[in-house]
């Protein structure tokens, strides 16, 4: 970066200054108090308090803990088998407090297991509506205060292509790019942040079909539960005309039923889970690109919006969807009419599915 933000030469000052001047030095130092001392900005929520008493933004956090431990399983894979969790908990599931250096050991839930410090998302909350209900006015020739690191009297007015930075035109013509292709920065400009809608619009609809499939396999879950339920009673109706002969095998199916139904439950539930957690990501996402576009000067706002693009550019995925009538359990059907002397061998008739034909093979072993 080779461009610095100049504070304004004039401004506060005359009669009554003193008080507005006091006024502006408590809101600065109260938002030094709510940096984040990972990602510099405005602590985001959730805030979460360190056992050393400190704050982190909740993604912060997460961003430190998975690159101090990568091979720490997430939440998504905690349904795993027992032997594959204590294997990732042996790895380590620790990093360090970035202001005091001291260890924070966490468990099975990583940061999620963290508390969030209410305290301090209401301070920020109280902050950002005092701070957006008082009034900057700005003289027209204090808009612009962005200025050259090297050359202290130019304003930064084109972007260098070859480095991907704001410039001057005196960088261009004597400085270090003088060698670099560059194009005016209002282009630029536009042209990023015209990207930068287009990719906030494709975002917001990628969440409004992420919801959607949140929405269909919920109602998936509501239907294996109903859908096992009237089999059951369906099995105990069947079971009740053969009590004598059928009692031990009706045990033994009516579990088929119920490990088919907590087997597919388990399984939807599982990609709701994993759905959720990228919607909040997108939205956290979303949320922050909507902010950036708010941002006044074009060299901030470029070099904002070319990380939020970047990030933005790695949230679309293709999470797996249960396939069609995966709720179904239509493979569940009795044969009453079957011989006395073959009931004791009784088991449902495939129904045409593998589910079926595997939870066949399942009751033989």
């Amino acid at each position: 970066m080779n461009f610095v933000l100049r504070p304004p030469s004039e401004g506060r000052s005359g009669p009554g200054s003193g008080r507005g001047s006091g006024r502006g030095t408590v809101m600065e130092n109260l938002e030094k108090q709510l940096i984040c001392p990972v990602c510099l900005e405005m602590f985001s929520k959730p805030v979460v308090i360190l056992p050393c008493q400190h704050n982190l933004c909740r993604k912060c956090a997460n961003d430190m803990f998975q690159s101090s431990n990568p091979l720490w399983q997430s939440r998504s894979s905690s349904s795993s088998s027992s032997s594959s969790s204590s294997s990732s908990s042996s790895i380590g599931s620790r990093f360090r407090c970035p202001s005091c250096r001291q260890e924070v050991l966490l468990d099975r839930h990583g940061v999620y297991g963290l508390q969030r410090n209410l305290l301090v998302e209401n301070i920020l909350d109280l902050y950002r509506q005092q701070e957006a209900s008082r009034p900057v006015p700005m003289k027209p020739e204090q808009q612009q205060q962005l200025v050259c690191e090297d050359h202290e009297e130019e304003r930064i007015n084109i972007y260098c292509l070859s480095c991907e930075t704001p410039t001057c035109s005196m960088c261009k013509v004597f400085g270090k790019h003088k060698a670099c292709d560059v194009a005016p920065l209002s282009s630029v400009y536009l042209r990023q942040k015209t990207d930068l809608s287009d990719s906030i619009a494709m975002l917001v609809a990628n969440n409004d079909h992420i919801q959607t499939r949140i929405s269909e396999m919920e109602e998936m879950c509501c239907c294996v539960e109903e859908n096992g339920e009237r089999q059951r009673e369906h099995l105990e109706e069947r079971f009740e005309a053969l009590v004598n002969i059928l009692d031990e095998r009706k045990q033994d199916l009516v579990g088929l039923i119920s490990k088919h139904h907590d087997d597919t439950l388990r399984r939807v539930r599982s990609l709701i889970g994993r759905h959720s957690e990228q919607l909040e990501a997108a939205v956290a996402l979303l949320e922050t690109a909507i902010q950036s576009m708010e941002e006044p000067h074009m060299p901030l706002f470029i070099q904002s919006a070319k990380v939020i693009l970047e990030k933005m550019a790695v949230t679309a995925s293709h999470l797996e969807r249960p396939e069609v009538r995966f709720e179904s359990v239509s493979h569940f059907v009795l044969d009453t009419d079957d011989l006395a002397d073959l009931l004791r061998n009784i088991h449902f008739s495939p129904g045409g599915g593998d589910d079926g034909e595997e939870d066949h093979e399942e009751g033989e072993e």
